[in-house]
């Protein structure tokens, strides 16, 4: 009858296979090579052992053989295997790589994991391998815009010292419009959250008209004063205005940061800001909406009222959107800027660098 190799262990390697065979930052194929010797050292057969640690006669057979054969170094690293040789797979690796970054195919917009395989005649599984070590991801791509604005550094410098120091005696209030807001309604009832599904609705919708929302924080308790209107153009903005006014205490100038909409710069918005002159207007860089704190608080609204919403009349829309206007006001919160000027620059500049490297490459 055949008998399985007979093991003795020394203390020290009883002692190593014990610390492996307990360790939980030890590999698991690690810690079931050192449990399969430990047993085999107690004269156990490579049956019962395999019962013991849950896996095949073969592999205990194995297992128990290259240590007699080789000690604990026989268990500790895994034998040679074949395959293609590392060279050829390395060379490989870098012709995807490099075929990945010279650009798309002629015919398509981006590499998918297929049609680089077929074109470099390798496995689409490598590409994937390949991709996923160098972390390129051709399948996705981000968008950015980066500010034209001759003024940027001014701006900016500007805003930033409004929110982090702000004038004595006077209001910072970050306005803008939020227009053509959408009362959406779905073509069927929308369906509740339950007990294991969530709340559904309807794909497709129906449109009932538009409104436009004019809105200011003031920062320093975080109130809002907002109105909606029908329209978006310098009519609606000087009404606006004329609300902040009123909404305000008359000692105090009020430091407006707004967008470089043509309607804020309206020649009739100008006479009234002429005739009003505790107000200052100070216009971010174009394209710098991440500027004006007023678009963080115009997320929150749509986030938490509007995207979800259903509204069957536009009048159902603004009194939604009072509401939740008036539920802010009652217990405000503020956003507190922290970013300094200098490391926006500086970010910028990099950024700019970037970009013209880029169209002269």
């Amino acid at each position: 009858m055949r008998r399985a190799v007979r093991i003795s262990l020394t203390g020290k390697e009883k002692e190593t296979l014990i610390i492996w065979s307990r360790g939980k930052r030890t590999a698991a194929r690690l810690v079931l090579r050192a449990k399969i010797v430990l047993l085999a050292s107690e004269a156990k057969e490579n049956l019962e052992i395999a019962k013991i640690v849950g896996t095949s006669r073969h592999t205990v057979s194995l297992w128990r053989k290259r240590f007699a054969d080789k000690g604990l170094s026989g268990i500790e690293k895994d034998a040679p295997r074949g395959g293609r040789k590392p060279r050829e797979t390395n060379r490989a690796a870098r012709r995807i790589v490099e075929r990945t970054l010279q650009g798309p195919p002629a015919n398509a917009t981006h590499w998918t994991v297929r049609t680089l395989a077929k074109e470099l005649k390798v496995d689409p599984m490598m590409v994937h391998r390949v991709w996923k070590a160098n972390c390129l991801k051709p399948h996705k791509v981000k968008t950015f815009k980066l500010s034209n604005d001759l003024k940027f550094v001014e701006k900016v410098i500007d805003i930033t010292g409004l929110y982090l120091n702000p004038p004595e005696r006077a209001l910072v209030l970050p306005a803008d419009e939020k227009s053509q807001i959408q009362a959406l309604d779905r073509t069927q009832r929308c369906l509740p959250l339950g007990k294991g599904h969530c709340a559904t609705r309807t794909h497709d919708y129906k449109r009932n008209g538009t409104t436009t929302l004019f809105a200011a924080m003031e920062l320093v308790e975080g109130k809002l004063i907002g109105t909606c209107l029908p329209r978006h153009r310098h009519q609606e903005w000087i009404k606006f205005l004329e609300l902040i006014d009123r909404e305000t205490p008359p000692e105090l100038d009020l430091h407006l940061i707004i967008d470089n909409y043509s309607t804020h710069k309206h020649p009739r918005v100008r006479r009234w800001l002429k005739r009003h002159p505790r107000f200052h207007m100070h216009f971010i860089p174009t394209s710098s909406s991440w500027l004006n704190l007023i678009e963080r608080w115009f997320r929150e609204l749509t986030d938490k009222r509007l995207r979800r919403g259903a509204f069957k009349s536009v009048k159902e829309l603004v009194s939604a959107i009072m509401e939740f206007i008036a539920a802010h006001n009652r217990e405000p919160e503020t956003f507190t800027w922290t970013a300094k000027a200098e490391d926006l620059i500086a970010k910028y500049r990099r950024a700019r660098a970037v970009l013209d490297k880029s169209r002269t490459a």
